[in-house]
């Protein structure tokens, strides 16, 4: 070989190594192998049979997925952990489900995954390991017609300039009740549209809401929420509830005496056609928003706004970003088969194939930095829950309702709103509900 066709060689060498390492990781193919994952979402069951063929051509793993009839998951994974051919890959809903599974949960700290997840405060850990990684996030706030806002700063004697200067409840209350002044000139029946407070209709408010405080409760006294200091609580910033409970009831299209009767459609029917400027809702409004007959909001004008309540630090606080859904995988194993469980999630996470599956088929929301731009969702509310997500010097508000304890402790919650909203009931009397629900469900 001549000195020039080896320095070409040497050339071409470094070449494929340098270009080698901006390929993404990809599962060597292993015929015979397979996965079995218990899936936890009967209605993406029919997309994970077309993930696993396409799994099965690019890398010869075969995907075996059972899935859980709707409600019955737990039940299901009891069944099968069991079974000699038991689940590599399956889901745990956080720390709860987490302290019920954990002698089956590997670490997953070491895994392509882990590495690639944008906040690593939501993966499920202990001590230094990672038991559970997030595989889709939603995210909720207040949802904001930036054209009305645009509007308003334009004003004369508007309490604010943009959006940019509201990252308080002080300046957010101000803004509102200013708002409320000059409804007329706005062209709006209300800043906030209304509070559906019709029994089933509330969830918004006796879970969604109610998150914010208890999420302070647990952080401030260092809660360990897969510990059973989680069965009580002191309800202690009930105000900071009060104060943002109060700004919705007061600044709406609806008298607050007539909130019983108004429908979580209603609220968001409000909204796109232009009769409010706010509501609280997640990121999957957008579907309602845009399917209203008559909407007037335009997608580049529907944004996100934290849910202030007058907590100290706020100004740094993002919207609630979470989920109830972790890949989990079994501990008890073999390796192998951790390691092809492992290979498979990052595949779907990271190669071209799996991650069109995941935002154009399962239509998630990945927390994973994998994803260009062009792979990630592109309606409003799903790219500002990105934006939030990537925005470093926010925290997040967890979900920590999934710790609350009964649907009859947010039905009675939302029963009592609803009196506190007409008059009839006393905050303190509120308060002290919540607290003494709280214990008594948690115990039963």
């Amino acid at each position: 070989m001549s000195k020039r066709s080896m320095s070409l060689f040497g050339f071409l060498a470094v070449m494929v190594l340098v270009l080698s390492a901006f390929v993404p990781f990809a599962p060597a193919r292993a015929d015979g192998g397979e996965v079995y994952y218990l899936n936890f979402k009967p209605e993406v069951a029919e997309i994970y049979t077309k993930i696993a063929e396409a799994y099965k051509a690019e890398t010869g793993v075969t995907l075996k997925v059972v899935t859980a009839a709707s409600g019955t998951y737990e039940q299901t994974l009891k069944s099968e952990i069991a079974k000699a051919d038991a689940p590599v890959l399956f889901q745990i809903n956080g720390p709860v489900g987490y302290a019920a599974w954990k002698q089956y949960c590997a670490d997953l700290k070491d895994t392509e995954l882990y590495k690639h997840l944008s906040d690593k405060s939501m993966a499920v850990t202990e001590g230094d390991g990672v038991y559970g990684l997030p595989y889709v996030v939603e995210g909720y706030g207040i949802i904001y017609n930036n054209a009305i806002m645009n509007k308003y700063f334009a004003m004369e004697g508007a309490k604010a300039k943009s959006m940019d200067e509201v990252k308080t409840f002080a300046t957010l209350k101000a803004v509102v009740e200013d708002m409320t002044a000059k409804k007329d000139k706005l062209g709006i029946k209300g800043v906030f549209s209304s509070t559906s407070l019709k029994p089933g209709e509330d969830w918004r408010w006796q879970t969604h809401l109610a998150n914010v405080p208890v999420f302070y409760e647990f952080r401030d006294n260092k809660i360990d929420l897969a510990s059973d200091a989680t069965n009580e609580i002191k309800f202690q910033y009930s105000d900071n509830y009060k104060n943002i409970f109060d700004l919705y009831i007061n600044n709406s299209v609806t008298s607050s005496k007539l909130l019983g009767s108004k429908s979580v459609d209603d609220s968001m029917a409000e909204f796109a056609l232009g009769q409010s400027a706010m509501v609280q809702n997640g990121n999957w409004a957008w579907g309602q928003i845009s399917g209203v007959d008559g909407n007037t909001v335009k997608a580049e004008d529907v944004k996100f706004l934290p849910i202030y309540t007058g907590m100290a630090g706020e100004e740094k606080q993002s919207i609630s970003v979470g989920t109830e859904n972790f890949f989990a995988i079994n501990a008890k194993a073999p390796a192998e088969k951790q390691k092809l469980a492992a290979d498979f999630i990052y595949w779907l996470y990271s190669s071209k194939t799996g991650k069109g599956f995941v935002t154009n088929d399962l239509k998630f929301i990945a927390p994973f930095d994998t994803f260009a731009e062009n792979e990630k969702p592109t309606d409003p509310l799903a790219k500002e829950v990105i934006r939030y997500m990537s925005t470093a010097d926010l925290y997040n508000v967890a979900w920590n309702f999934v710790k609350f304890p009964s649907q009859t402790f947010k039905d009675n919650f939302g029963a009592a709103l609803l009196k506190y909203a007409q008059g009839n009931m006393k905050w303190d009397d509120i308060k002290t509900q919540v607290v003494t629900d709280w214990k008594a469900e948690s115990g039963r």
